[in-house]
């Protein structure tokens, strides 16, 4: 074992590949054994593979892979199949959805939405799919499911702005768009359109949370890199049998942070907090259109803004009969 390491060093093991325990229902594609790359270890475990896919890897992967397709075969439609421009315009390259004509119509033309709602389903199935192999890889090697959930809250985000809302608005249009700066675009498009984001309380939460798992995960991490001269990174053996590694670090948050933190309950903080950024994320998203046209007008009727001098100018939105 290295007596002393720094942050630019780290230990790299060189032994038999790490097969793991047996899995009785190991069906469907599996790589051979496992081999070793020294870059990969300069960043975490030098092991790569063994993989195991499965059918749900495999046909999730394949899904996936047709969703990328289109929309990257779209993109290049849209430049006249130019690689050179293809490449300079990427970031604003986009496969849109339906317009608003099109209500939520099963399949409108290909090439005025129809493109963006099948790559559409076969990447929510992919993504899905996924997560179904999650899950059920966690239960076969009878792990706790932490990790499908917190999966899942992402996911909540993502059919909240690709399927849910647009269906409680009776309009694909309402969906956001495939692409980089396109997608950047919609997003201050909707902060505008609904009086300004900054002002829906979900998403002032989910940016706390946000904010919060950056900190808690770099003050974790740290944490474990500077009490791992010690062991610190056999986290499991310190929760049940604490050694120094895990009493420095607690007594150096007691002393820095005024809390204690475990090395059982500072993975419980980081997994709430960054479940909870999507989570509300998506509520928020959600009553936005449905529930609250205005966020800036909801919120200056709940105290949640200050409301500004007289202008002599008439909000539309104020008048009476105005859509609420």
């Amino acid at each position: 074992m290295a007596s002393y390491q720094n942050i630019f060093t780290q230990v790299q093991l060189r032994a038999a590949p790490e097969m793991g325990p047996p899995m009785a229902d190991a069906s469907g594609p599996r790589s051979a054994a496992g081999g070793f790359s020294y870059w990969a270890g300069k960043i975490g475990n030098a092991q790569i593979g063994p993989i195991y896919l499965g059918w749900l890897g495999t046909i999730s992967l394949v899904f996936g892979l047709i969703a990328f397709e289109i929309i990257g075969l779209n993109m290049w439609a849209s430049v006249n199949w130019s690689p050179i421009e293809f490449v300079r315009q990427l970031p604003w390259l986009a496969l849109e959805p339906p317009g608003p004509q099109y209500g939520l119509r099963v399949l409108p033309p290909l090439a005025e939405g129809g493109w963006w709602l099948i790559a559409g389903f076969f990447f929510t199935a992919s993504v899905i799919l996924w997560w179904a192999r999650t899950y059920r890889r966690a239960v076969t090697l009878g792990m706790g499911t932490h990790i499908s959930w917190a999966f899942a809250s992402a996911i909540w985000l993502m059919l909240v702005l690709g399927f849910i809302r647009p269906v409680l608005m009776g309009s694909w249009s309402e969906a956001v768009p495939f692409g980089i700066f396109p997608h950047l675009d919609w997003t201050a498009a909707f902060s505008i359109r609904y009086g300004n984001l900054f002002y829906n309380p979900f998403h002032a939460l989910s940016i706390v949370f946000l904010y919060g798992s950056t900190l808690l995960f770099a003050m974790h991490g740290a944490t474990i890199l500077a009490v791992g001269r010690y062991g610190g990174e056999r986290e499991i053996e310190q929760i049940t049998d604490r050694g120094t590694a895990s009493e420095r670090a607690a007594l150096f948050w007691r002393w820095t942070m005024g809390f204690n933190a475990t090395m059982e309950s500072i993975h419980r903080w980081a997994w709430w907090f960054a479940v909870l950024t999507t989570l509300t994320g998506g509520i928020g998203i959600l009553l936005t259109g449905t529930v609250v046209d205005n966020w800036y007008l909801w919120a200056q009727q709940h105290g949640y803004a200050p409301s500004y001098p007289s202008t002599g100018v008439v909000d539309p939105a104020t008048l009476p009969g105005a859509p609420k």
